[in-house]
This record gives structure tokens, C-alpha cells and sequence, in this order.
């Protein structure tokens, strides 16, 4: 079903530390946002709700999650000039927020541990994940070794075999890892199936959900945690500049590693938010997952979004090279920030990502995620629209391991020859 309704809602201050929209309601990004669920799931997702706000305002609680982040995963992260590229492109001063550089790889690990440290307090013994390109499942998977959690993840067929090291990881990390052959075999079925899951086995499970997206209290949960990263480098790029930023990229699936780092820098009417959509063949065909750029508003996986939809108004099939950017929605809060005119979205097609992919490595020595590539093709697209006395931050959301023989096919090679 399509839903056309008028937006409204300001930004706002809320909390110490945190930069969240005016609500409606509970839940609410402007109209988008809210709990869309079978009747099965809503005491759990109320107990959920009551749970996070009684623990996230606890010192003990907090103190305890920024342990995991400085101890177990390594924060901060660092804040790196990437001088060689900068100089290439001319214009702007480019700095990577290198999230690669996380304990597994990539951001997921900061949502993973604050969730598992939650799910813990909650007195549940087991934890379920879906997962697109494998960093949140093997994240998930790692934070329930740590904890002594029992753990299943959740994975498209199509994602198993682009993704199949990650799969492995996964499985050496005790994890159990179900195929999902349903649907597309992508991202969104990979959800469907555990939200199914999650209705099976309530009692004592957690489902660690790994975008700023589905009902509330996960959004605002997933952004709260992935706050640091916007957090850090709005600390870090005072201290290297001496000023706030022109613009903050990254790209955008469902939204977590944007919205982490978007947090730090909301308030902020100067610096232009940008998020890297996965264009895939191009947005003028119907393979790609660009949802602002082609979606519409409607209702799926427990919320109000947008969504790339058919002419029915049914969910409509997505298609990226990059496995954790092919989820046909995006997170409420990204909605709410286009809609109000606070971000920028924009398209990055497949052969765009790859090339960005390619010069990074070439330029800096980072081989970065096939997702963060997106954003680095955007920046190379506008970097010299900016001044030398400016500067970019970029999140380079996770490390390339897990993409080269995906990349080297696409390049039509074959890497284990």
C-alpha cells in the first residue's frame, strides 16, 4: 500500500549526547517510524522498549557498553587525511572515518556489542541477526562468543555464495547459519525469516538487528549506538582543523553507519549530511536499491519508510553489486532527514562503486567494503566543488576482504585460478 501523507517535525536536542527528531508519538521520526507488527511480537517489542530506556539512562550500563567499544573493539577509531587523494582530485581535504579498522571489520561491531550487553541484562540466552554482506552476522556472532550467547544467523542464498568467507567466519565464531531461499534470497528475506524466528522463540531470544531500520525501539536503539562513530569524528576533525566539516558521507542501505555518523553532526546547519545509495545498473532500470532516489512511502518490516515499490505498491525485487546496500527500504530517520531537507541522497551505481573500490586501493592502500565504496565514488564525484580550506569526512564503513573475488569477477576475473 502506498501512503502519501504531509511530513512535519522538527529537529530537536534530546538527552545528553544524543541528536534524535521530534516524535509525533513514541517511535516517530516526523510521520515515519513506528510499530507495524503481528500481535504475536508486541509485548516483546514493548518489553524491548522498556528495557533499553531504563538501561541506556544508567551510568553503569553506559560505562560498561563504552568498555566493549574502547577495550574489545578497539574505539576510537581513527580519523585518517588521505593527503595522496586529496591532492589527486584537488578541491577539498578528504578524512576517512575508518570503521574498517573495528575489531570484525566494519561498524556493525558497535550496535552488536551494546545489543548483546542489552539482551544480556534482559536475561535472554540467544541472539539472532540477519545479515546482507556478512559484517553484521559475523559481528553478532562474535559478541556471542563474548557473552556466552547462543546464536543463528539468518542469510540470503543469493549473499551466501557473494559472501561466502564471511559465511565461514561466521561458523568458526560457533554461530549456526540458515540459508534463506525465499523471495529474492537477499536481505529482505534474510529479515523476513528472522522476524519469523523471533515470533517462534521469544522467551528467551534477541533479535540484534543490524540497520537503523523495523519497529521501534530498534531505529532509535541502532543510532544511539552507532552514535560514536559522529560522535569521535566531530571531535576529531575540531582538533585536526580547527572547524566543523563542509560535508559528512557514507553510504546507505538501511542506514546504520550513516546515521551513526550523521548524529554527530545533525545540529550542525552547515555541514551537508550525504548518503551514498547503491544505484546497482542504474536507477533509469529496474536493478538497483536506490529507495529515496525511486522509492515511495509504505509500510514494511514494522515501520513506515520509504520503499522501492511496483506500480501495485508491492515491495519491488532490489538489485547492488554490494550485498549490505540491496534492501529495498530505508531507515525512518533517513526519511525524515530528506524529507526534511536536512540530507542529501544520492544514487552511485555498481561500476561507480567498483572504480572508486580501485582508486582507493591504488591511491591510499585501503582496500575498503564494496558499501563504502559508494561513498568514496561520491566524494571523488564532488570533491572539487569544494576549496582547499574545506574538508570531506567520509565513513569508510568496513574493510574490502570479503569483496575482492566479488570485484575481481565483476572486473571478469576469476581469482582462484
Amino acid at each position: 500500500m502506498k501512503i502519501k501523507n504531509k511530513l512535519h517535525g522538527t529537529l530537536v536536542q534530546k538527552g545528553i549526547g544524543h541528536i534524535n527528531m521530534n516524535y509525533e508519538s513514541r517511535g516517530r521520526f516526523g510521520e515515519f517510524g513506528g510499530q507495524y507488527l503481528p500481535e504475536t511480537l508486541m509485548n516483546e517489542i514493548h518489553d524491548l522498549e522498556k528495557a533499553y530506556e531504563h538501561y541506556k539512562n544508567l551510568p553503569e550500563f553506559n560505562e560498561e557498553f563504552m568498555k566493549l567499544l574502547n577495550e574489545y573493539a578497539g574505539r576510537p577509531s581513527l580519523l585518517y587525511y588521505a593527503k595522496k587523494m586529496s591532492s589527486n582530485l584537488g578541491g577539498a581535504k578528504i578524512y576517512f572515518k575508518r570503521e574498517d579498522l573495528n575489531h570484525t571489520g566494519s561498524h556493525k561491531i558497535n550496535n552488536v556489542l551494546g545489543q548483546c550487553l542489552l539482551a544480556v541484562k534482559m536475561g535472554k540466552t540467544r541472539v539472532i541477526a540477519e545479515t546482507g554482506a556478512g559484517q553484521h552476522g559475523v559481528a553478532t556472532a562474535t559478541a556471542a562468543a563474548l557473552f556466552g550467547l547462543q546464536c543463528e544467523i539468518f542469510m540470503g542464498q543469493e549473499d551466501i555464495e557473494r559472501q561466502s568467507l564471511n559465511v565461514y567466519r561466521m561458523e568458526l565464531l560457533g554461530a549456526k547459519v540458515n540459508a534463506v531461499t525465499s523471495g529474492t534470497k537477499t536481505l529482505k528475506d534474510a529479515v523476513n525469516e528472522t522476524m519469523r524466528e523471533w515470533c517462534r522463540r521469544i522467551d528467551d531470544t534477541h533479535y540484534v538487528l543490524g540497520s537503523a531500520v523495523g519497529p521501534h525501539p530498534f531505529p532509535s536503539i541502532v543510532a544511539d549506538m552507532q552514535s560514536v562513530i559522529g560522535k569521535e569524528s566531530r571531535k576529531q576533525i575540531l582538533e585536526l582543523e580547527g572547524k566543523l566539516p563542509a560535508a559528512v558521507i557514507a553510504c546507505v542501505g538501511g542506514g546504520s553507519n550513516a546515521i551513526g555518523i550523521f548524529r554527530g553532526f545533525t545540529d550542525d546547519k552547515g555541514v551537508r549530511l550525504i548518503g551514498a545509495e547503491a544505484a546497482g545498473k542504474g536507477v533509469d532500470t529496474l536493478q538497483h536499491a536506490a529507495t529515496i532516489t525511486k522509492g515511495e512511502k509504505g509500510i514494511f518490516h514494522g515501520m513506515k519508510s520509504y520503499f522501492c515499490q511496483d506500480e501495485n505498491g508491492m515491495i519491488a525485487p532490489v538489485y547492488s553489486i554490494s550485498a549490505g546496500l540491496d534492501y529495498p527500504g530505508i531507515g525512518p530517520e533517513h526519511s525524515f532527514l530528506h524529507d526534511s531537507g536536512r540530507g542529501e541522497y544520492v544514487p552511485v551505481t555498481d561500476e561507480e562503486a567498483v572504480s572508486a573500490f580501485e582508486y582507493l586501493a591504488r591511491t591510499e592502500g585501503i582496500i575498503c567494503a564494496i558499501e563504502s565504496a559508494h561513498a568514496v565514488a561520491h566524494t571523488i564525484k564532488i570533491a572539487k566543488e569544494f576549496s582547499p580550506e574545506e574538508s570531506l569526512v567520509v565513513c569508510l564503513s568496513g574493510r574490502g576482504d570479503k569483496d575482492v573475488a566479488a570485484i575481481a569477477r565483476f572486473r571478469g576475473r576469476n581469482v582462484y585460478e
